[in-house]
This record gives structure tokens, sequence and C-alpha cells, in this order.
């Protein structure tokens, strides 16, 4: 049962703005989230609803929706930005 993906305009901004060869590998791992939103080493953020994996350096801070099946992503950056402001 696949979900369906949502990127938020800030989170495919933050994508844009990395390397060319680390936007390929964050994109593959975001389209795996509709196949499997909670893969394995996935983490939950304390006191939010928000999940991360780790892709390298990088981090990709999203939301599930399991009734509506749906995976929002937030935020997609470096490791030692991505949580400020959370």
């Amino acid at each position: 049962m696949a979900y369906r993906l949502v990127v938020r305009p800030r989170a495919a901004r933050q994508l844009g703005h990395l390397p060319v060869q680390e936007q390929a590998r964050l994109a593959q791992a975001i389209e795996a989230l509709a196949a499997t939103p909670r893969p394995r080493g996935v983490e939950k953020l304390r006191g939010a609803y928000l999940w991360r994996i780790r892709v390298g350096e990088y981090r990709v801070v999203y939301a599930i929706d399991d009734t509506a099946q749906t995976v929002t992503v937030a935020r997609v950056g470096h490791r030692r930005d991505v949580y400020r402001g959370l």
C-alpha cells in the first residue's frame, strides 16, 4: 500500500540548494518513503509529530498521516542545520 508523497515548497527549495550528487541520493530516499514511511533507522523527533531519516550527512524531516495515507516532507538539510526552528 503506497502512501502519497507531498513535498513542501521549503523542503523542495532546500533540496535544490544542495550539491547535485546529494540531491539524487536524497530524492531516491524521499521517493522510497512512499512505499515504506517508517524504514529501518527512522527516528521520531521529540516534542513533535515528525520523523527523520538519515542520508549520509543530511536529514529528511517529515510527517506521516496514516489515515490519509500521506507522507509530508517538511525539511531537507545538513544535520547541523535541519533541526533549527522546529
